[in-house]
């Protein structure tokens, strides 16, 4: 049953208690997805003590680090900030944005004020915004390599200074400790380089004096926003972080949580499921007890945070990989399927043998690769792919040519194209025509390719030594940094 809310009123589990406790929205999983006014508008009834999403992740992979780009369009990140700052700057309650255009790169932190510049305009709102960025300079990475202060995490790829000077971009993953410099200074809006999911919630709780276990907890559970519910949807999370609990409450058309959904968020993306580490310390949920409240509100105790002896800021870095170019196809014939190994392996010497002749160099004496990937059989899960007894109906298959420049690649994909056409079966003769081309032309450019690079950390001197904030005021279309 859908809880009604009238607006005005406080919601039973929280309501105005003699203890301490700070009240939190968490607006959405991910900027850009979507706001939920009305949600949103009602939740802001609690009296937040701040709004705070998400908005970025390596879950859109190394590209956006890489290109300095946003997995989003401009347009919805725009519709979302609007959204959230005509509810929160009336209200005087301050709104933290993290890992800003995805990557959380300088470049994302100037994309992400462009659009907060614009917002400020066309609302004619007089905001006060902390900028807090975590790029990180490869000279002072080299520098902290050489004083041996950054360590591999488990599994790290290899690191020596020709790693950090190939990196595009280097980030460090903030902790709650810049964002709470920032709230100090009574800012409107908080717009955070990359930055810890979790520290965008634990950040305020903390600076007021309550549980750090708790506080990190909850925000650990909302970082997703709505798929915390037992089956996510539009809508908010409502929390609130006391001495000795925290509650969880969604606020949307059908949302619930549970105490296993409450619980199964709290266990997800981390290699330990009870013990996550984060800049400050370790934060441990072995004790932690899950309580329903009511039909969609959860009660957490027990959670523990462990202060760490040293502060850790873990690295993000992406290096350019090479360039690209696709060919997307399929193929129904049942001859071809009957024996695809053997058919793909001579369409793959075919081309092999095409690159030698044309480049007068082999594949990997050119510093590139052809890939082959085929969906409809083990596509998905690869060599890990348990049910391998059943020949399909068809499959796709994605040629993915890498090469050092664009021209290169194109060139590569293009010379497989004639073999997947042509290359015959052992139970037909003459000639056949087995694959089709789902474009036309049938080779696309995919540009510039981007690799994760780091798994590693930095032992900084302060917790706030790697991040610069900048306070910016914003008064229509007139801005001074102060």
């Amino acid at each position: 049953m859908d809880r009604h809310f009238v607006p005005g009123d406080v919601f039973e589990p929280f309501q105005e208690t003699l203890m301490q406790e700070c009240r939190f929205i968490a607006a959405s999983g991910m900027l850009g997805v979507g706001i939920h006014e009305d949600s949103l508008r009602q939740a802001m009834e609690v009296r937040p003590h701040f709004v705070a999403a998400d908005a970025g992740s390596t879950d859109a992979g190394p590209f956006a680090l890489g290109m300095g780009v946003c997995a989003f369009p401009r347009e919805a990140i725009l519709r979302d900030l609007v959204i959230l700052l005509r509810q929160t700057f009336p209200a005087k309650v301050p709104l933290l944005i993290g890992s800003v255009g995805t990557g959380g790169a300088d470049v994302h932190v100037d994309w992400f004020m462009e659009i907060v510049r614009e917002v400020a305009r066309a609302e004619g709102l007089q905001l006060k915004v902390a900028e807090i960025r975590s790029e990180q300079s490869r000279d002072f990475l080299v520098d902290q390599l050489r004083q041996g202060r950054i360590r591999a995490l488990d599994p790290a790829p290899h690191l020596d200074e020709a790693t950090l000077q190939r990196s595009v971009r280097i980030v460090g993953m903030m902790g709650v400790e810049p964002l709470q410099a920032a709230l100090d200074e009574g800012v409107d809006l908080i717009v955070a380089g990359r930055c810890s999911d979790p520290a965008l919630y634990a950040a305020m709780p903390i600076q007021m004096g309550l549980p750090a276990g708790l506080a990190w907890h909850v925000g650990k559970a909302v970082e997703c926003g709505a798929s915390v519910c037992e089956k996510p949807g539009p809508g908010v999370v409502i929390g609130t972080i006391r001495p000795h609990e925290a509650l969880i409450q969604p606020l949307g058309p059908g949302l619930r949580c549970t105490t296993q959904s409450v619980a199964a968020h709290s266990l997800y993306e981390n290699g330990d499921p009870f013990l996550f580490t984060e800049a400050s310390g370790v934060l441990d949920i072995q004790e932690a007890t899950y309580e329903q409240v009511d039909a969609s509100s959860v009660r957490i105790r027990g959670s523990r945070f462990v202060p760490a002896a040293q502060h850790t800021i873990k690295l993000e870095g992406a290096e350019l990989v090479g360039h690209q170019s696709i060919l997307v196809g399929g193929v129904r014939d049942p001859f071809i399927l009957a024996e695809f190994d053997t058919w793909l392996g001579k369409v793959t010497e075919r081309v092999n043998g095409s690159v030698e002749r044309v480049f007068g160099k082999s594949l990997e004496a050119l510093g590139a690769r052809i890939d082959y990937h085929v969906y409809g059989r083990n596509g998905v899960m690869g060599a890990l792919e348990p049910r391998c007894d059943t020949v399909p109906h068809e499959v796709g298959i994605v040629v993915e040519a890498t090469a050092p420049d664009q021209a290169t690649a194109t060139a590569l994909a293009q010379l497989t194209r004639q073999p997947l056409l042509h290359q015959p079966t052992s139970k037909w003769k003459g000639s056949i025509t087995g694959f089709a081309c789902l474009h036309n032309p049938a080779v696309i450019e995919r540009g510039p390719v981007y690799t994760f690079n780091l798994h590693h950390v930095v032992l900084p001197e302060t917790p706030l030594s790697m991040f610069r904030t900048t306070i910016t005021i914003l008064q229509g279309a007139v801005h001074a940094s102060v």
